[in-house]
């Protein structure tokens, strides 16, 4: 299709949009434009192509699905199951996976299935043996009473959320904390580093029925073989949440012991960040959990989304061509190119840099929190997140750190140069922040001061870069 057709389907779009709420049509053009102009620094955002955005706003909105392939609970899902095989089928054949399960929502669904579909596999492999029954359906009101206290007491193991770690990783505001009995291991407290040995040893002590490897703001890669090896020791099952990494995994950045396809029971994702698909999930399994998998619904989700898992079935086609490697690799050198950028100018960076797509800048020696650190950033245009550091003192909302991460800028062009850059200009403008008082004259953790200028100054820097490398060229919305 050509840029003036391309464009001409987003005109219309908007104009019928419009047509019914005019304010939902203007914030949607807006948001092209902000984005157009900001650097995106967030680790966990992308820019999905034109075919993949397009491909969401269809009428397989329209279907409900619930079930399988092949096993609906609704009549007519015969065009449900075409897009759905293929986006499990491409799911396979992309990370070399022997089950593929597209219908999760978002990546804390995918960590939500894949937990349960471990403890059901325990109940029935050989849990129902043990009871003396064959089939789920043939367990009394007294053996649920059994498994339920049996369920609730099991033991997951899961990266801290100050390490790197994710909220569905055992934190326990969120599900994944009320529903396991859940201890956490985090970093050496001099490299920033995992520690397998340490690791090891709180794996023999706790005994989880779950290893959970993976993370959200770990600036390193994992030896995926050597976590197996280690849930091995004592029986546990090894799920990795590989959602911020998955397009390393995908582009072949990450092989061998780095590719935790092999070595996991289960391996999740998202399919946004650095895979550059539509928002949803993905769950990957060996063969044995495929059945307790594919109760994901109605076990943990509602009916499937028809269109998501169609565009999700498209980003995947995308994600096969050789080019989609090329740019993995561009992802890693270019983080790498943004932590040297901070280095050189004097500041630390939890572990000392990074070794995958994502940098965590600790920003306590320019005198300010991440959440200062963010909202100054935000005010010149460049667009990041707070984030906790290892043992942080200002705790999980304000944080002191700022997560950055390359996948979007490598989308949009962006090599060593621009990103040399872009440290560049954040640090003039952390430099030049200082922190506010509360409103009663006290030092805070929220508000800042930024110097008389700058915030225009490093807004005009980067629209330079930002020209050179324009967003969704193809669409021109007029």
């Amino acid at each position: 299709m050509t840029d003036a057709r391309i464009s001409s389907v987003y005109r219309q779009a908007l104009e019928v949009i419009a047509s019914v709420e005019p304010r939902v049509a203007e914030a949607t053009r807006q948001e092209l434009i902000d984005q157009r102009g900001s650097l995106k620094l967030i680790a966990s955002e992308n820019y999905a192509s034109p075919a993949v955005l397009m491909t969401m706003g269809t009428w397989f909105s329209d279907k409900y699905a619930e079930g399988t392939v092949g096993h609906r609970f609704y009549a007519g899902c015969q065009n449900v199951d075409t897009i759905e095989a293929l986006a499990a089928e491409h799911a396979r054949e992309l990370f070399g996976a022997p089950y593929a399960y597209a219908q999760p929502h978002s990546g804390i669904d995918a960590n939500l299935v894949a937990y349960w579909a471990i403890l059901a596999h325990r109940i029935e492999a050989p849990g129902l043996a043990e009871r003396g029954v064959k089939s789920v359906n043939d367990l009394t009101e007294e053996d649920w009473e059994s498994l339920r206290r049996e369920l609730g007491n099991q033991r997951l193991l899961g990266m801290s959320l100050d390490a790197g770690g994710h909220l569905t990783h055992g934190f326990r505001p969120n599900i994944s904390g009320k529903m396991f009995h859940q201890q956490q291991y985090g970093t050496d407290p001099v490299t920033g580093l995992l520690d397998y040995d340490a690791v090891a040893a709180k794996v023999r002590e706790f005994r989880p029925l779950i290893l959970v490897a993976g993370y959200s703001a770990y600036p390193r890669r994992i030896n995926f073989a050597k976590m197996r090896e280690i849930a091995d020791e004592v029986g546990a099952t090894l799920m990795v949440d590989m959602a911020h990494f998955a397009g390393l995994v995908a582009g072949k950045v990450f092989t061998g012991d780095e590719n935790p396809v092999p070595h996991a029971h289960l391996t999740t994702t998202t399919t946004h960040k650095s895979l550059r698909g539509p928002r949803g999930g993905l769950v990957l399994a060996q063969e044995e959990y495929a059945d307790a998998v594919d109760r994901g619904c109605p076990l943990v989700l509602g009916g499937p989304l028809g269109h998501v898992m169609a565009a999700k079935a498209v980003a995947l086609a995308e994600a096969r061509q050789p080019t989609f490697q090329e740019y993995a690799r561009r992802i890693a050198d270019n983080a790498q190119s943004l932590a040297e950028g901070f280095l050189k100018r004097g500041c630390t960076l939890v572990s000392g840099g990074t070794d995958n797509h994502l940098v965590l800048l600790d920003v306590t020696s320019f005198g300010l929190t991440g959440r200062q650190a963010e909202s100054a950033l935000l005010e010149a245009g460049v667009v990041t997140n707070r984030n906790s550091v290892p043992a942080d003192p200002n705790g999980a909302w304000y944080t002191s750190g700022v997560r950055l991460g390359t996948p979007a800028l490598t989308t949009r062009g962006f090599g060593h140069d621009e990103f040399d850059r872009v440290a560049e200009l954040m640090v003039e403008v952390l430099s030049s922040t200082t922190p506010g008082q509360t409103s009663a004259g006290a030092p805070s953790k929220a508000s800042y001061v930024l110097a008389d200028g700058v915030a225009d100054r490093v807004r005009t820097a980067s629209a330079e870069l930002l020209d050179k490398h324009p967003l969704y060229p193809e669409i021109d919305l007029g």
